[in-house]
């Protein structure tokens, strides 16, 4: 048996805006945990990062995610690229 050396996938910097209590935002963690995709978490509801977020995206709610410079939107979208197969290339640049 040869053993073969682990590859790393190389990918995109991922950020996401949250609050603490939001079921949309654990979802969406929980999601990209299981892909086993690192992410930046902003706490959104500081007002300045909420304004931040809003500004960014054009959106009031949260989750609003980016897959580096791409806006993906919030969980619902997120989940629909996975289910369409179309997160992991995003992912991986």
């Amino acid at each position: 048996m040869i053993a073969l050396p682990c590859r790393s996938l190389a990918m995109q910097p991922v950020t996401i805006y949250t609050t603490p209590t939001c079921g949309y935002c654990a979802a969406a963690k929980a999601l990209l945990r299981q892909k086993g995709v690192t992410f930046t978490e902003i706490d959104a509801t500081d007002p300045a990062r909420r304004a931040e977020a809003m500004s960014r995206s054009g959106r009031r709610t949260v989750p609003q995610i980016w897959v580096g410079e791409t806006h993906v939107g919030g969980f619902d979208d997120l989940s629909a690229l996975d289910r369409a197969g179309r997160l992991d290339p995003l992912l991986a640049g």
